[in-house]
């Protein structure tokens, strides 16, 4: 995605980050929703501008300096159950029994991001949230989490429905502009510059990694 100019970036990340206190949280970066099995090709081909491999590098450098890494992944169960299948968010699922179902290859981290042993996983079967109904909040506030550096997808939903629920909840949120994704491009930006900006600080994968430290 990169950063265009009249953004809110933060270019001196220096001093922000400790790996007592923040997290890289990615959001639904699944081989079934942004990867080789999703059905939205649209999402797909936006995460393969790079978006993927930043994430990669952001999340090599979280687990290098001992932050606390999270992923944030929607499944389905096979009966369904806890997930509204009205919306119209849900359409391939109601054509597929299989689509996005628990323990399948379709809900696997991609595989870009290097998934470790030391990862954490929050999985959630409903909305676009990662907070709603979920123990997320409870276990970063358990590790002493108060930032959260924020990756994923989408730009349309899921990042800028986590961040505001981030936000709401007391967190400090940094999105790494260059690995996030929505569709299309414009719009993406537009919400990065326009809605996401209001409420969070924004830099590049680079600018954060040499914050790390």
């Amino acid at each position: 995605m990169g950063t265009v100019s009249n953004y809110r970036v933060a270019m001196d990340m220096s001093g922000r980050f400790n790996p007592l206190t923040s997290a890289v949280v990615t959001m639904e970066m699944q081989r079934g929703i942004c990867g080789d099995l999703a059905a939205f090709v649209a999402l797909q081909d936006a995460v393969a501008l790079g978006v993927a491999d930043q994430t990669g590098i952001l999340l090599d450098a979280a687990r290098l300096h001992h932050y606390t890494v999270m992923h944030c992944i929607f499944t389905l169960r096979a009966d369904r159950v806890g997930t509204r299948m009205d919306l119209p968010l849900m359409a391939a699922a109601r054509k597929d029994p299989n689509y996005l179902l628990q323990s399948t290859e379709a809900v696997a981290l991609l595989p870009q991001l290097h998934q470790a042993p030391s990862d954490l996983i929050c999985e959630r079967h409903h909305g676009v949230s990662p907070f709603s109904g979920t123990d997320l909040d409870a276990r970063l506030r358990d590790r002493g989490i108060d930032t959260l550096i924020v990756s994923g997808v989408s730009l349309n939903l899921g990042v800028v429905g986590l961040t505001i629920e981030a936000v709401n909840l007391g967190y400090t949120v940094v999105i790494a502009t260059d690995a996030v994704a929505g569709f299309p491009l414009e719009y993406a930006q537009n919400v990065l510059r326009n809605t996401l900006a209001a409420i969070a600080l924004q830099a590049t994968v680079a600018q954060i990694v040499a914050a790390l430290a």
